[in-house]
This record gives C-alpha cells, sequence and structure tokens, in this order.
C-alpha cells in the first residue's frame, strides 16, 4: 500500500512539473494587433524593430502592457502567394483603457520611431482575445 501511495505522489509531481505554465494571454484582453503590408518598394528592418523599436514601446507602456509578440512574415495562404503582411506587432492589455493611457502620452515616440524600420505605413487593429 505504501508503494502505491508513493508511486501516486510521483505520478502527481511529475505530471503537474510537466504542464505548461498558464498563458498570460486572457479571454477579455485587449489586443493591439499592428500590421504592416507587404508591398512594392516596401522596406522593414525586422532586426531594428525586434530588438529596439519593441522593446522601448514594452518600457513605455511599462507594467500596463501583460503581454507582447511579434510575427515574421513568410508566406500567403499557400507557399506560392505572396505575404499580405511583411511583420506583425501584438501588445497585449487588460482593457483598453490601459493601452490608451500608455500609448496616448508616448505616441510622439513610438510613431517618431518607425521610420527608422519602415516605410510602410501600418494598418492596427484593436480587437477583444475571445479564445
Amino acid at each position: 500500500m505504501k508503494k502505491k501511495f508513493i508511486l501516486i505522489i510521483f505520478t502527481i509531481a511529475l505530471f503537474s512539473s510537466c504542464q505548461q505554465s498558464a498563458s498570460p494571454i486572457k479571454e477579455g484582453m485587449v489586443k493591439i494587433a499592428i500590421m504592416y503590408p507587404s508591398g512594392e518598394g516596401h522596406t522593414f528592418d525586422m532586426d531594428y524593430y525586434s530588438n529596439k523599436h519593441m522593446p522601448m514601446c514594452a518600457e513605455l507602456f511599462g507594467d500596463a502592457m501583460k503581454h507582447m509578440a511579434i510575427d515574421d512574415g513568410m508566406a500567403g495562404r499557400t507557399p506560392e502567394d505572396p505575404i499580405p503582411y511583411v511583420a506583425v506587432g501584438y501588445f497585449y492589455f487588460d482593457q483598453l483603457s490601459d493601452y490608451e493611457n500608455a500609448f496616448g502620452p508616448n505616441s510622439e515616440a513610438i510613431l517618431g520611431d518607425i521610420p527608422n524600420y519602415t516605410n510602410i505605413r501600418p494598418v492596427v487593429q484593436i480587437s477583444k482575445v475571445v479564445h
């Protein structure tokens, strides 16, 4: 009986240690997607964007921002289709007012940095996380 109990405890501990940590992205959060459309003559410096611009934004947003992610476009719907967006950046906030309060006072610095990595006018979509 004692061996069985120890085996059960060991199995629970092993299972628990293999569980992934909870995602910082939760239902109801606000996601800001900044999409950079591909097109003739468009340039985009992913190194600058991922190592300077996005970290700068994260620092300016502070604790109001809960998560950040970056997509580097690879292909369209099929490998033969051109990419619709060369890059997409994401910021996650608990609520829209958190984003507005974080972006507003920093908008000049954030928007002023865009020419340092691209000549593309980004498309911004604000969404509510459903799942």
